[in-house]
């Protein structure tokens, strides 16, 4: 049975600058990506599957631990900058899935800037879902160009979206991330906003919040 890593000896600041030039590794299309090494699930069916569901932010995993029994068969990646926090990840599932026979085959997480990144892994509404939980707000001026929801990645986000899903999850996202939880015990307020890929001239998309 596998040990499970203690996220104590990952512990990592919890701002990494997206601008900056980091050494990531990419491929160059969608198509050159090798999605078997992550997802052993792959070699073990002759049904092609290709990521659904993207967690940009991923922090520790929570929710791809959460969703992957929801959904045996849908293939999630979870994309995280700091490189600490994503090897706990990686270590996390390597650990369930030893743990946990024939289940979490169906998750990954790699170390990625998806603020640059995104298209290379993803073609045009690959996606059915992505999520972007506790994103950080960045409420200084000067750091505005760092924050993950902005006008001008929504476009890149309604390229790989598909249209016209609907989202049954939304109620599994208050709780699944650590910082949900922490949201809790602090007795904070926690505001929801699904963005959904329209199917309209302008290939725009519609955002409903609460």
């Amino acid at each position: 049975m596998g040990k499970h890593p203690q996220k104590k000896y990952y512990r990592q600041r919890a701002h990494s600058n997206p601008i900056s030039d980091h050494s990531f590794d990419y491929p160059v299309s969608p198509e050159e990506m090798n999605w078997n090494e992550l997802y052993p699930i792959l070699s073990k069916t002759d049904v092609k599957l290709e990521v659904e569901f993207a967690d940009i932010g991923c922090g520790y995993g929570g929710l791809l631990v959460q969703l992957s029994p929801m959904f045996p068969t849908t293939l999630m990646l979870g994309m995280e900058i700091r490189v600490k926090v994503s090897d706990y990840v990686q270590d996390r599932i390597k650990s369930l899935r030893e743990s946990n026979s024939e289940q979490y085959q169906n998750i990954a997480c790699i170390r990625a800037n998806a603020m640059k990144y995104l298209p290379c892994f993803f073609r045009k509404g690959q996606l059915t879902k992505m999520f972007f939980l506790f994103p950080d707000p960045h409420f200084k001026k000067a750091k505005h160009k760092w924050r993950i929801i902005n006008k001008t990645l929504l476009a890149e986000y309604a390229y790989v979206l598909r249209e016209g899903e609907s989202d049954g999850v939304v109620k599994q996202l208050f709780e699944s991330s650590e910082e949900g939880q922490k949201v809790t015990r602090n007795k904070g307020n926690k505001y929801l906003a699904v963005f959904r890929r329209v199917s309209d001239p302008c290939d725009s998309v519609l955002m409903d919040q609460d």
